[in-house]
């Protein structure tokens, strides 16, 4: 009679070892697909979120009027200002403010663009002409952003001297667009164009381009 023969200790270990080093295998690249996968799940997401902060930036100055205002301390803010000279990077109106319910307001609304603790706010206010207590509902847009910066084109003179190809050299354009300080009241006409430039942390430099209506 035969007996029933089993497994020896080292046939055992040899099977556990062979296991253990398949499951290794298997997990490691199972750990690289997952990691891989969170990798463009937040690629994909931080793309979004870019994406979104230019669309917003877009359909505002898209929508640019030339409409002074006051601001909280009683003095005259031309329709556009901007740069380090400024209170912000890019001060503007713009129309279009929806209006769903047909409150009492006027469809101009008065928007900034700053930057605080690497982060790209939208500022946008009640009424056009502040008090001193109107406050802005502000928006957080952009997370990771090193420094904003915009240049502005005065004159079509200065667009066609530069001009490379399909290049539009922008160097030479003025950083600041304000009205001379030593004429209190004083506006200052809006610029042809305009371009602005976000350092992102984790993507560098992007610039977009932009015509101001209603050129």
């Amino acid at each position: 009679m035969n007996k029933a023969r089993g497994f020896t200790l080292v046939e055992v270990l040899i099977a556990l070892a062979i296991t253990a080093f398949v499951s290794t295998i298997a997990y490691s690249s199972l750990s690289t697909v997952m990691l891989g996968a969170e990798a463009n799940e937040d690629a994909a997401r931080r793309g979004y979120e870019i994406n979104r902060a230019w669309m917003i930036l877009s359909r505002d100055l898209e929508h640019f009027v030339e409409r002074p205002v006051r601001d909280e301390f009683g003095e005259l803010e031309s329709a556009l200002v901007g740069g380090p000279a400024a209170r912000f990077p890019l001060s503007f109106s713009r129309g279009g403010w929806h209006n769903p319910i047909g409150a009492p307001r006027s469809e101009v609304q008065r928007v900034n663009y700053r930057l605080e603790n690497d982060v790209l706010w939208r500022d946008a206010y009640p009424v056009l002409d502040r008090a001193d207590d109107t406050e802005p509902q502000s928006a957080r847009l952009l997370e990771g952003v090193a420094s904003v910066s915009v240049l502005f084109l005065e004159s079509e003179a200065a667009l066609q001297g530069g001009v490379r190809g399909t290049q539009i050299e922008t160097r030479n354009w003025p950083e600041n667009w304000v009205a001379d300080p030593s004429t209190p009241g004083s506006l200052i006409e809006p610029p042809l164009a305009l371009e602005v430039r976000l350092e992102l942390e984790d993507w560098g430099e992007m610039r977009r381009l932009y015509v101001l209506p209603p050129l």
